[in-house]
């Protein structure tokens, strides 16, 4: 068979995304935050992108009318004669102003800063640390040690490494690195260095002068796992000791930390701005789209105007002009039919999940994407853009989006009902239950099933897993 070159033509039809749909999908997906840097960014690099700013236009400025007085057409100029008082003492107020008193605040017509660009960064476990080991002037070698020491703890204040690495890694003997391990685990706070779980609630009740309980210090030393499934009676027997005895000393241990470190973790607290706010007037909702923050854009109007008066420039800047001009009108438009879309899926949501927003979470009815969809006439990937990292202030709180989303269970009798909702009963049949007596998940699944929900034990163990809530033997108290 000949290998040949042929020129045919042939049709076909492809999907093709064009700079324009890239943009406005992309902007649809971004979060609330991450929109307002997007739109910082596009002022700063695009200069065909103007940010309107809000001042008082010449209509809104009052008006001559003919009711008003006849105003006469020479003024008289008006004079100040300001004579200086001598009986001012001078002293006494240059004194005064000079004190570090309070100062007056200007804030008519300017923005005031943020406090949180005031405060100072936290500090860090490893800082605490170097601080307090480098105000016992150790000398080079073991300053070496305990940098070593600290630069290989967790998050949690654990070392992470053997010491035998640290003493390879040092050049030092192990016994040096032994010391050196001592006087860190002295340090504040208390526990920090430890290598397990149990030499650090040794350190700590060693530090709190309790080390001389025999009880307490062989729980900790070879009876933890059973204290974690709460087999006090195993420890009894081992022991050889009273329950409340064992009691006594696991009360001791509760008020233990097993994670030093966990004062100086770096983890920030995210603040939710919502995207959309929904409340309740009379007998109807109202959606309000939440604007507050993004700056308002406009095409700049001298190269709109340079570029339809045809001025001579070069070939290179008109098309730089028109490429900027035109991303410019595709991110304006961009952001407005993202605001339309998510006002159209608030809505739809409010339309199917009414009794949630009137009544509370009980009330929650099953959904899908796919019902918004079809509502609203939009694709499902569209509708997943516009419901993640998106919140909404309703009466009931402030929810995700995806939130309104649940699978269905079903009932005994009647319709499904959300999964949400589901869990929100699992999670008051917990709160209700005798402490010294936690319903298991087969008994949450019968008492469900009383409540006309059709659900299996393993459903339940997933959903109080999702909850945070330990098991039944685990939550058990004596």
């Amino acid at each position: 068979m000949a290998i040949e070159l042929r020129q045919q033509l042939k049709l076909t039809q492809q999907l093709i995304m064009t700079p324009q749909l890239q943009m406005a999908i992309k902007l649809l997906q971004l979060s609330r935050l991450e929109l307002v840097e997007k739109i910082q960014q596009e002022l700063e690099e695009n200069p065909a992108l103007d940010e309107v700013q809000e001042t008082l236009s010449p209509e809104s400025t009052p008006e001559k009318t003919e009711a008003d007085p006849e105003v006469p057409e020479q003024i008289k100029e008006v004079s100040f004669e300001e004579k200086m008082n001598e009986d001012i003492d001078w002293r006494n107020y240059i004194e005064e102003y000079n004190s570090p008193g309070r100062m007056p605040v200007e804030s008519e017509g300017r923005e005031t800063p943020r406090f949180d660009s005031f405060i100072s960064k936290k500090e860090s476990l490893s800082d605490h640390l170097l601080w307090q080991f480098l105000m016992t002037s150790p000398d080079a070698e073991s300053e070496k040690i305990g940098s070593l020491i600290i630069g290989n703890l967790t998050k949690d204040g654990y070392l992470d490494v053997s010491l035998d690495e640290i003493s390879e890694t040092s050049g030092s003997p192990l016994e040096k690195v032994e010391r050196v391990l001592a006087v860190l685990q002295a340090f504040n706070p208390i526990g920090v260095c430890a290598r397990n779980l149990s030499e650090c609630l040794l350190i700590q009740i060693e530090r709190l002068g309790l080390s001389d309980n025999s009880i307490l210090s062989e729980i900790i030393k070879n009876h933890l796992h059973h204290l974690e499934n709460k087999n006090y009676r195993i420890i009894c027997k081992t022991l050889k000791v009273r329950m409340d005895n064992v009691i006594a000393a696991v009360n001791v241990i509760k008020g233990l930390e097993p994670k030093p470190g966990r004062e100086f973790s770096e983890s920030d607290v995210q603040y939710i701005t919502p995207d959309i706010y929904v409340y309740k007037s009379e007998n109807d909702f109202v959606i309000v789209l939440n604007d507050d923050g993004l700056p308002k854009l406009q095409v700049n109007s001298y190269y709109k105007k340079a570029m339809a008066r045809g001025d001579k420039i070069s070939v290179e800047t008109k098309e730089y002009l028109q490429d900027k001009l035109r991303s410019a009108a595709w991110l304006i438009r961009s952001i407005h039919q993202r605001q339309k879309t998510i006002y159209k899926v608030m809505e739809s949501i409010l339309k199917f999940q009414r009794s949630f927003f009137e009544q509370g979470i009980t009330h929650l009815k099953p959904m899908v994407l796919r019902d918004v969809a079809e509502d609203i006439e939009m694709h499902e990937s569209t509708i997943s853009r516009v419901t993640t990292n998106k919140y909404a202030f309703t009466p009931q709180g402030i929810f995700e989006l995806k939130y309104f989303f649940n699978s269905s269970i079903k009932r005994i009798h009647g319709e499904a009902i959300a999964s949400a909702s589901v869990q929100d009963k699992i999670k008051k049949i917990i709160e209700n239950e005798n402490p010294k007596k936690p319903f298991s998940d087969s008994k949450m699944a019968e008492m469900l099933k009383d409540q006309n929900v059709d659900i299996a034990r393993r459903t339940v163990a997933k959903y109080r897993e999702m909850l945070g809530v330990l098991s039944s033997n685990k939550r058990k108290q004596f």
